[in-house]
């Protein structure tokens, strides 16, 4: 090991256990009360979790959840079953005592209770039960007053520690990387990591950790400390620290030096305060110290229990905690939290960077709510998105509940309810607390030409179209033809929107994202780049060729429309967590690479066409051509100049788009030259792009 100064000496400190406590668990508390448990107040076995701390925002937490009680199904005598092997959850054993009125609350003997747990501690010590079990050295204690009326909650939590005497006192605290050499950090990391991994160790909190001569680290079992001895290796005690402080180690600590010095009486006790960062050991955070420790021979007798100290403060006081749920009862509000405690525990757990601030805000236009539309909210409710726009002028036919997971049988009756409508209803039910709006309305599209009479109507609808896509901040292209995606993508492109397009084949799906418009303030900035992967980014075909019925209709594998929907949503979560946004480069994957590995959600491509007769997927890169009907400068400037006298000439004259940009006389040109064109590659390329109505 590395060189090391001894300090002056001073009393050992440990960071005290912060109780966190889920919604859920009062909520089910509540419901074991009023459907089981009546006035019996007898204690009942509960778990907590910690692990390893990996941000300071979840620092020292032992945190409760609803699984943390039996269900009112089960016995409850019984300690709730864990699941094994969960690296994020190392159980601990406690128990509840939930009282019938507030008087019996308060009236406990907490001295007593105390004293008690703690001596269910130094029992499972002498009996071996704790080198078995290591978790039992984290046991803990909670009593409660449960208000049913007022949905309100006092509790207070103790974790019991046993008082060594004397103190132990602090040789040395530093961080493991100024501890270790550079061989045998690197070891203990590699070895820490693989017992975390494994299934076997990953919620076993205290550990042993083995170094040889060579610098070779092994971990073991408590239960194999006998096994260390003799062979000259040095012999370090780790435990999972929750604590994030530089300076103390966590509580757990505590009854682990307990352990040490009744079974195996040693003075010096050199320890690892194992914290890790985005999953993986990390040396930088976490500490090895030395303590001395110098305890009374009764230490040694089953009969002379310790001391123990460990109620929890509150705010610095000696006072319990009081919730209310009163407000939080309301199922819309229930919703909101489940559904952030998942995003959230993301955040703390692997994605630090996540914005979800971002995402609740977001203003999402989803344009078709057919197999794709239907697919694509959820997604984006299930990311934290709250604020979505669905737009359709269809209605929904006995065909669709099946593959459009919006819709049932009673939205087919009486020739069917409007999609826009229907869909917004079920999203309500699914998450009250989404703010959808249903837009019933057709799309106008090139090469589609409508009377005099019909043009102000035809009007209406593209102001009313330009002004939904103004207010969003993303647009979804969803809807069944390339020509109703030509009028969006000139739109989106025309206030530089960030587009995400979705299309489904037979077995084949395209997803990309559109690139920044060519009048876009930054345009000057993504000219700039050089490379072979620039930001401009091109779209979807938009060619308005006639389309046959078997090439319109969704003719599609049941399983595509999921996946499409899934990686249009994961896509969009990119583009908003990278640092240039719409402007990204369009990055491909690879065996070699692994893309913008410092980015927390991987690459960000511009394409994904994935085939399931295959089961395969590749990302492409795109460039935007100067001829596009729908996104190019010329189209967007004559936009701009003429609004909606141009969109009504589109619509009116099937060749104009093509005239417009050079596409007729480049097809005229092309026609000139004798080449035997495939045909059969043309027809496959219109099925990439085929989607559902």
């Amino acid at each position: 090991m590395a060189e090391r100064q001894q300090g002056s000496g001073s009393i050992l400190k440990f960071a005290p256990f912060q109780s966190a406590v889920d919604e859920g668990f009062w909520h089910r508390l509540s419901s074991l009360k009023l459907n089981k448990l009546g006035i019996d107040d007898s204690p009942i076995p509960i778990t907590g979790f910690y692990a390893p701390c990996s941000h300071s925002q979840v620092s020292n937490h032992l945190t409760l959840l609803a699984e943390s009680l039996p269900d009112e199904s089960s016995d409850q005598s019984a300690v709730t079953a864990t699941s094994q092997g969960n690296r994020n959850r190392c159980s601990v054993p406690g128990i509840l005592y939930n009282t019938n009125t507030v008087e019996s609350f308060r009236s406990l003997d907490k001295r007593s209770l105390l004293e008690e747990e703690a001596k269910k501690i130094w029992e499972d010590i002498h009996t071996g039960k704790a080198m078995e079990d290591s978790s039992v050295l984290s046991r803990f204690l909670l009593i409660s007053f449960a208000d049913l009326k007022k949905w309100s909650f006092h509790y207070w939590f103790a974790f019991p520690a046993l008082l060594l005497d004397p103190l132990a006192t602090l040789v040395d605290l530093r961080p493991a990387v100024k501890w270790f050499s550079l061989a045998e950090a690197e070891s203990i990391s590699a070895a820490c990591n693989a017992w975390r991994n494994s299934s076997a160790t990953a919620d076993i909190p205290f550990f042993l950790i083995s170094v040889d001569a060579n610098s070779h680290a092994t971990i073991k079992h408590l239960k194999d400390w006998e096994t260390c001895q003799g062979n000259g290796d040095k012999i370090l005690f780790g435990f999972y620290d929750p604590c994030h402080l530089p300076n103390n180690p966590g509580w757990p600590l505590r009854n682990f030096l307990a352990l040490i010095c009744s079974r195996w009486d040693l003075k010096s006790v050199q320890f690892l305060c194992y914290r890790e960062n985005r999953g993986f050991a990390d040396l930088g955070s976490s500490l090895v110290g030395e303590a001395l420790i110098a305890v009374a021979q009764g230490w040694k007798d089953l009969q002379c229990v310790p001391n123990a100290v460990g109620w929890e403060l509150n705010k610095g006081k000696n006072v319990p905690r009081c919730i209310s749920l009163a407000k939080s009862m309301d199922p819309t509000r229930l919703a909101i939290s489940a559904a952030d405690l998942n995003l959230k525990l993301m955040r703390w757990r692997a994605l630090p960077s996540l914005n979800l601030n971002i995402l609740s805000e977001l203003k999402c236009l989803l344009l078709g709510a057919g197999t794709l539309g239907c697919q694509v909210a959820r997604m984006l409710m299930a990311w934290g998105v709250r604020k979505i726009t669905l737009l359709d002028n269809g209605k929904v036919a006995m065909s669709n509940p099946l593959r459009q997971s919006l819709y049932t049988l009673d939205d087919c009756l009486n020739g069917g309810e409007f999609k826009a409508t229907a869909a917004v209803r079920s999203l309500q039910r699914i998450f009250p607390a989404v703010e959808a709006e249903g837009v019933v309305m057709a799309i106008p599209m090139p090469g589609h030409p409508v009377s005099i009479q019909e043009e102000p109507g035809v009007v209406d609808d593209c102001k009313r179209l330009h002004d939904l896509i103004d207010s969003n901040d993303v647009v979804f292209l969803l809807t069944d033809t390339r020509e109703s995606r030509w009028l969006p993508s000139l739109l989106c492109a025309n206030f530089n929107k960030i587009t995400v397009t979705a299309a489904l084949g037979f077995d084949s799906f395209l997803v990309m994202r559109h690139g920044a418009g060519p009048l876009s303030s930054d345009h000057d900035l993504k000219n700039e780049a050089t490379n072979a992967l620039s930001a401009d980014l091109g779209n979807l075909d938009l060619s308005t060729a006639n389309r046959t019925l078997d090439q319109q209709c969704t003719v599609t594998r049941p399983g595509l429309a999921p996946i499409a929907s899934a990686l249009a949503v994961e896509l969009l979560v990119g583009i908003l967590h990278h640092p240039r946004g719409i402007f990204a480069e369009g990055e491909v994957s690879s065996s070699n690479t692994t893309g913008s590995s410092e980015l927390p959600l991987g690459i960000l491509p511009h394409q994904i066409r994935g085939s399931l007769s295959q089961f395969s997927q590749m990302t492409l890169v795109g460039h935007s051509s100067n001829s596009c009907t729908a996104c190019c400068s010329i189209v967007v400037s004559e936009y701009r100049k003429r609004g909606m006298e141009f969109v009504l000439q589109a619509i009116n004259h099937p060749t104009f788009l093509e005239d417009l940009t050079g596409l007729t006389e480049l097809m005229k040109s092309a026609s000139s030259f004798n080449l035997d064109w495939d045909v059969e590659s043309e027809a496959d390329d219109d099925d990439d792009d085929c989607v559902e109505i």
